[in-house]
């Protein structure tokens, strides 16, 4: 039983890491892309290089920790 409480908690960490990561990638992304002032194409280039390393790090901190997260709090509370 004691694993199952951390697996079950990895799973809603998981989840809850990727509907975290959709919100907060679409809002940021969107609001950096709105104040986008490049002026040519390698700026403009540089720019999306730099989104794309955030969503890089959002995903593995959300995705990547919250399944850890939730696996200790599953053990902690139920296990």
């Amino acid at each position: 039983m004691a694993g199952q409480a951390g697996l079950i908690g990895a799973l809603i960490g998981f989840v809850v890491g990727l509907i975290e990561y959709r919100l907060v990638t679409g809002v940021v992304v969107a609001s950096l892309r709105r104040t986008d002032n490049s002026q040519t194409q390698a700026e403009k280039d540089d720019y999306e290089r730099r989104i794309r390393l955030l969503k890089a790090a959002v995903l593995v901190v959300s995705v990547g920790g919250l399944p850890i997260v939730g696996y200790l709090i599953g053990r902690a509370l139920f296990g």
